[in-house]
């Protein structure tokens, strides 16, 4: 499946419906939390569309499949 085009406002808000919260934030970029695995995951939180393999280790880091992060959009 194919990712869809997010800035990273969209990435932390999609993430936060998954269950993660948000951890701390530094600069332009936002760590989140997962309270249950402990994973956590760092977002550049710009108005920018981000880079795909940036969206596809974002994903990664936060066990999320991309068919369940369009459904989270």
């Amino acid at each position: 499946m194919r990712l869809p085009r997010v800035s990273g406002k969209r990435t932390v808000e999609a993430l936060l419906r998954a269950g993660f919260i948000i951890h701390r934030t530094r600069g332009s970029h936002y760590i989140l939390k997962h309270p249950e695995t402990g994973r956590r995951v760092t977002i550049p939180y710009h108005r920018r569309e981000l880079a795909l393999k940036t969206l596809r280790s974002i994903l990664k880091q936060a066990s999320v499949s991309p068919e369940t992060f369009s459904k989270l959009l």
